[in-house]
């Protein structure tokens, strides 16, 4: 079974058992124009209830990389096994700096006898995380960041590149968002070779989806002064279901006189434009925000 789900975007607000916040996230999901909330209510249900249903096997193995958006998820489900009775069944997992998407089955039948049995301290250290990270207040984040994570060695690298798309103290950017616009002012135009230079290209572990950067170029283009445009000038938005995708990645940007502005540090895109965006539990709204990422100090300032 495939753990899908975004968390590092959109709501995933705290005291919410699975039931309750897979609700909340099928809603962001639809909101996004992915699938329908139907759909995604449907999907995350099923999902539950083969979490649910393996309670009753002799041994469940957790596969996940090492990047953002699989260290959260093993997040989720670690907490959500720390509060199980697992009686006889054996927990165990295999986690490493390796890409599964591009493994063969030889590959994986390699990897298999990899998996160490998770520990109370993974579970613990889960736990704790997972409430951070859902939290309305970041410093519960920074704070867990200044003690040992060492029962999941690639927890804190994660969760310091989650604070790194917080806007920045210097121009309201998000890492995410300075780094396309980095590319797009270096000249590369085609949305498609936007985003591998800007994220596979420059990123130590490659966690961000192509459908999620597609959100984060219509944010930039969208707002009251856009920082980015089309070449013919019309704001940029992202595709609506995967037949109208071919066109979008072939399609040009351009910066625009803001966008160049805001890059340069000399404006600010939070301060021009407001921000709504969902960071785990802290919601950012409005012009002036509470929480900023400072690059240089390497730190969050409230």
């Amino acid at each position: 079974m495939s753990w899908i789900d975004v968390l590092h975007e959109g709501p995933v607000p705290p005291d919410l058992g699975l039931e309750q916040l897979r609700t909340v996230r099928a809603q962001f999901i639809a909101a996004c124009g992915w699938t329908s909330f139907e759909e995604a209510l449907s999907l995350f249900s099923r999902r539950d209830q083969v979490l649910a249903e393996s309670l009753h096997q002799d041994e469940v193995v957790l596969w996940f990389e090492h990047d953002l958006y699989d260290q959260l998820q093993l997040l989720q489900i670690l907490d959500w096994y720390a509060d199980q009775d697992l009686g006889r069944m054996k927990l165990t997992m295999i986690c490493a700096a390796e890409y599964l998407g591009p493994s063969t089955t030889e590959r994986l039948r390699e990897r298999s006898p990899e998996r160490q049995p998770v520990s109370k301290a993974q579970l613990e250290l889960a736990r704790t995380a997972w409430a951070a990270f859902r939290s309305p207040d970041p410093t519960h984040l920074t704070g867990l960041l200044l003690q040992d994570t060492s029962a999941l060695p690639f927890l804190s690298d994660a969760l310091w590149r989650h604070l790194q798309q917080f806007p920045s103290k210097r121009n309201g950017l998000s890492r995410s968002e300075k780094q396309a616009l980095e590319v797009i002012a270096n000249g590369v135009t085609a949305l498609g070779q936007v985003y591998r230079a800007s994220h596979h290209d420059r990123e130590e572990a490659v966690f961000l989806g192509d459908d999620t950067f597609a959100i984060y170029v219509e944010r930039l283009s969208a707002g009251r002064e856009p920082l980015v445009v089309q070449e013919n000038g019309q704001i940029v938005e992202a595709p609506q279901g995967r037949e109208h995708s071919p066109e979008f990645w072939k399609s040009k940007v351009m910066l625009t006189p803001v966008g160049r502005a805001v890059l340069e540090g000399t404006a600010d895109h939070v301060r021009i434009n407001g921000i709504d965006r969902w960071l785990g539990g802290v919601h950012l709204s409005g012009t002036e925000t509470r929480y900023r990422w400072d690059e240089s100090a390497r730190r969050l300032e409230v």
